[in-house]
């Protein structure tokens, strides 16, 4: 994987302007400027790390973290989104906090498809020339900006060939129903108790956030008595066409935990849902694949397809059964 190196481009004497090509896709690029975990892993200069205390990705929403740099010195930081729309363009006003209060400008990032490749924008406007100035004298803005979307570079090709490693699971079902009850059924308790889960479990659920970092936690029970748990955290929520959550088996308190039945099978899994609508009728679109995965998890994840293809149609057998009574 490539990326050309980030370059200046031309603008007022209030911005920075900054700009790089990935060899990566757009809902990729996208995902790691909107995913704490991710933006953890690349976010700031050389040597700096970064601690999100709260992010939520919606216009008025805020997102709080700590840049600590490699000096031992933190830098709070706020931006506020003014602008979210998936996953073309993010709007946000950015400024730092106590000491560092003088930090204060407007960013439009933007997120341009180039076949496979994006093209991301980093626009910066600041009150004035001379704050424009202040930052890039004092706090390096320019090159701390370009080291930092070469990080970004590094981590995308970290995650495309971690994702090269492992294939994806995928399995397609059309329902008789339209596309908002379909909707309903994923993202409501009471709807998704009646039918999530492996065939000959109940599901009781203990928590439902849904919402972007939101977890839904649940219990399973099977007639023989076996007890598991499971969670979701919701990653990115289009209604009413598009969810992707982290999958897990949990404990009861909600920490990730093994799976009951092997002890090498991957911790999470990434899977994302989409639902499209034709002439009343919806076609459900569901892939998996496994994620922060070793080699051995990885493969056993791959080996076991057939197993998954049988349990998840199992369970969408179940949301079938489901939508046909609702419609009755």
């Amino acid at each position: 994987m490539t990326a050309r190196v980030s370059k200046v481009e031309s603008g007022s004497d209030r911005e920075i302007v900054l700009s790089r090509v990935f060899d990566a896709p757009r809902d990729l690029v996208f995902e790691a400027w909107s995913d704490p975990a991710q933006l953890a892993q690349w976010w700031g200069p050389d040597g700096f790390t970064t601690t999100t205390h709260k992010m939520d990705l919606k216009p008025g929403g805020v997102w709080r973290f700590v840049m600590h740099g490699p000096d031992g010195r933190d830098y709070q930081n706020k931006v506020t989104y003014i602008e979210v729309e998936r996953p073309s363009r993010l709007v946000y006003k950015q400024g730092g906090e106590a000491e560092h209060a003088d930090i204060k400008f407007h960013v439009t990032v933007t997120f341009e498809a180039q076949g496979d490749k994006t093209k991301v924008t980093l626009r910066s406007v600041f009150p004035t020339p001379e704050e424009r100035d202040h930052v890039v004298k004092e706090y390096g803005a320019i090159e701390g900006g370009k080291q930092t979307l070469a990080r970004l570079a590094g981590y995308l090709e970290a995650m495309a060939q971690d994702r090269g490693a492992s294939r994806e699971f995928s399995i397609t079902r059309t329902f008789d129903a339209p596309r908002d009850l379909v909707w309903q059924a994923w993202s409501e308790a009471e709807r998704l108790a009646q039918w999530w889960g492996p065939k000959g479990f109940a599901i009781s659920i203990k928590q439902l956030e849904f919402r972007p970092d939101g977890i839904f936690h649940y219990r399973m029970d099977s007639s023989g008595g076996q007890v598991m748990w499971g969670r979701f955290i919701y990653r990115e929520i289009v209604a009413p066409e598009r969810l992707v959550y982290v999958n897990a088996f949990s404990d009861e308190a909600g920490k990730v935990t093994r799976a009951p039945f092997s002890g090498i099978w991957p911790l999470e899994m990434l899977t994302t849902v989409t639902l499209t609508e034709q002439g009343g009728r919806t076609t459900v679109a569901l892939t998996v694949r496994a994620i922060n995965a070793t080699e051995e998890e990885r493969a056993t994840f791959e080996a076991g397809f057939e197993s998954m293809r049988g349990g998840f149609g199992a369970t969408l057998d179940q949301l079938a059964k489901y939508l046909a009574q609702t419609r009755s």
